[in-house]
């Protein structure tokens, strides 16, 4: 079993697909691909334009569905009660499923109030088309805000997270409330690849720079969601539950952060 991290009744695998900028076959196929390899997390958006793909991906896999946790987001539009409920519908009819484990609010909307978007999110719960429910690109205050509004428990705060870049008042008032932190974009698009103390700490453990990145947050029960288009990619980036960093590797690569290091989406 694929270690996890547990929030308020969640259990969400350490490990898994994030599926933005995959479109059409690739997609399915990627998807698939990885669900056989052993990932048993995947992540869209409806955002991403891909829900269809990403059923299809899941249902040619041969994977019982009752084994993936399947993660969507709702967009900032359609964050109006009446729309965020039509939105939620709309994505399971996309996937083809009854249900997905966690429905995220993709982008805090200020032009609407936070108080009425979880009024209609916690809906989508207590309807049975969400297991758990959540929240992305939440500062820490909004996080203290939504909580404080919430009638239904919030599992996660999907950021970006790697370790160029410095998260922690975020993280802190995240796990303050009890709540996981999902790492999207884990090795920063690609530019932990090149980063020479990656790279050397990875020689040291016969693995890769993105490797060490995605380690380092998973040793700190941060779940990550790298996207790749390429298959060989797949097994890289789970494979990393074999070599623990030591404290010294850990400073070293918590040294890297720096404010506003972020490639956002």
């Amino acid at each position: 079993m694929i270690p996890a991290v547990e929030a308020k009744g969640a259990r969400i695998p350490l490990v898994g697909l994030g599926t933005w900028e995959l479109r059409g076959r690739t997609c399915a196929r990627i998807v698939e691909q990885a669900l056989r390899l052993g990932y048993r997390h995947i992540d869209t958006a409806e955002m991403y334009d891909n829900e269809r793909e990403v059923g299809e991906g899941l249902r040619g896999s041969g994977v019982h569905r009752n084994e993936v946790f399947v993660v969507t987001k709702v967009w900032p539009s359609h964050f109006a009660p009446t729309d965020l409920l039509r939105a939620a519908k709309d994505s399971l009819v996309r996937l083809r499923l009854s249900e997905v484990d966690l429905l995220l609010l993709h982008w805090p909307n200020p032009q609407i109030p936070l108080s009425d978007t979880l009024g209609a999110l916690c809906k989508v719960k207590e309807a049975g088309q969400a297991r758990h429910i959540g929240v992305a690109n939440f500062t820490a205050a909004l996080i203290d805000e939504a909580t404080r509004l919430t009638t239904e428990p919030l599992v996660c705060n999907q950021i970006e997270l790697h370790p160029f870049l410095d998260q922690s008042a975020t993280v802190r008032a995240t796990r303050d409330h009890g709540m996981a932190i999902v790492a999207y974009s884990p090795i920063a698009r690609g530019k932990a690849k090149n980063d020479a103390v990656l790279a050397r700490i990875g020689r040291a453990h016969g693995k890769s720079a993105a490797q060490v990145s995605l380690r380092y947050l998973v040793q700190q029960q941060f779940a990550v969601i790298p996207r790749t288009s390429k298959l060989e990619r797949l097994s890289e980036n789970f494979e990393i539950f074999d070599f623990e960093l030591s404290a010294d590797e850990m400073a070293e690569v918590a040294a890297l952060a720096s404010r506003g290091g972020g490639v956002l989406r």
